[in-house]
């Protein structure tokens, strides 16, 4: 009897082989899907313990899949390992850090994919935090429900108004930069 199900959703075949591959012998049931329309059938039918999710796929592509996963409290709980040749790819549509998720760069070798299913199930019993804005006025009730103190409000606007000096130095250096190479280039 198998005691972990994992998902797997890559269109390579190679790919799929090669994770089933580099799990232990049994303890693990793999399930392979080969796009993201048989992955989201395959997360609601097979109740994965882990998923292994390609990024680029056909039909359905791997950021819609992420997005249903992120959008649906049953299934944000299931850890989760993105899976892309090409980190910019990811990053693209999502910032770093990863929070909630673990990221892993093909190709990979086995203990790279079993830190990286570790971490994604440490990371996935991450309580989720609710979307925060920004508080009408100091002491206001935040979106999650919490209150912002005067004190933590005063010293976020210190934060900010310390991070714009820091932006306008910068931009000065930027500046004196560009005029240093305009003037050797002449």
């Amino acid at each position: 009897m198998t005691n972990h199900r994992i998902l797997v959703i890559d269109d390579s075949r190679v790919i799929r082989i090669r994770v089933r591959d580099m799990l232990p012998q049994g303890n693990f049931e793999v399930i392979e899907a080969q796009d993201g329309v048989e992955g989201m059938d395959a997360i609601r039918s097979q109740r994965p313990n882990l998923i292994m999710l390609d990024f680029l796929l056909p039909r359905m592509s791997g950021w819609e899949v992420f997005q249903e996963i992120q959008a649906n409290p049953d299934l944000q709980h299931i850890p989760l390992v993105l899976m892309s040749g090409r980190k910019e790819e990811v990053t693209e549509k999502i910032t770093e850090p990863f929070e909630y998720f673990e990221f892993i760069q093909k190709p990979f070798e086995q203990k790279e994919l079993i830190e990286a299913i570790k971490a994604a199930m440490v990371k996935a019993r991450k309580p989720r935090r609710t979307p925060v804005t920004a508080p009408a006025a100091a002491g206001a009730p935040a979106a999650g429900g919490g209150e912002v103190s005067a004190a933590e409000f005063q010293a976020l606007q210190a934060q900010v108004k310390q991070l714009q000096g820091e932006v306008a130095q910068l931009k000065g250096q930027l500046g004196k930069m560009l005029a240093f190479i305009k003037q050797k280039l002449k």
